[in-house]
């Protein structure tokens, strides 16, 4: 299934695996959740979230993916927005994301409840996070939902 709105080059000669994921945006103090990946000189920025594995729905994985990468217990929010991101993971094998992105809302933490290990919560400036997202879907996706929750804010006063 390939989305309205793709990011990424495909290489030459080159199989994408299509993968369904999920990715939220969760606020606190002006801050969003992200996720430093520490691939040494190489490391990386993402939003949390990732795939969504055999059976479940993108709001399931989203709930799964921030606790393992981040140790946040989150309720999706809203959907709003989806796009498609090819890009060639850490181990060179070619991936095309295609999934939602979702708000969340953090409903506990607990540090100890994080799996993945070369995973680091970090709270940044949603305008750093555009800056400095690997994935140019994520940054579009933060800037969106700036977008969205600016109006809304701007409706409500």
């Amino acid at each position: 299934m390939t989305p309205r709105l793709q990011f990424g080059q495909a290489e030459p000669d080159l199989e994408y695996r299509e993968r369904p994921t999920a990715f939220g945006v969760a606020e606190r103090d002006g801050r969003i959740a992200c996720v430093r990946v520490d691939r040494g000189a190489a490391s990386y920025f993402d939003l949390p979230g990732g795939a969504v594995d055999g059976e479940e729905t993108e709001a399931e994985a989203l709930v799964r993916e921030f606790v393992e990468e981040t140790g946040l217990t989150i309720e999706p929010g809203e959907r709003f927005a989806a796009a498609g991101q090819l890009f060639r993971k850490s181990d060179g094998a070619p991936v095309h994301n295609v999934g939602g992105f979702w708000t969340a809302s953090v409903v506990a933490e607990d540090p100890s409840a994080k799996v993945e290990a070369d995973h680091e919560l970090v709270w940044l400036e949603p305008a750093r996070a555009v800056a400095e997202l690997r994935h140019d879907a994520h940054a579009w996706a933060v800037a969106k939902w700036l977008r969205v929750r600016d109006k809304r804010g701007h409706m409500e006063r």
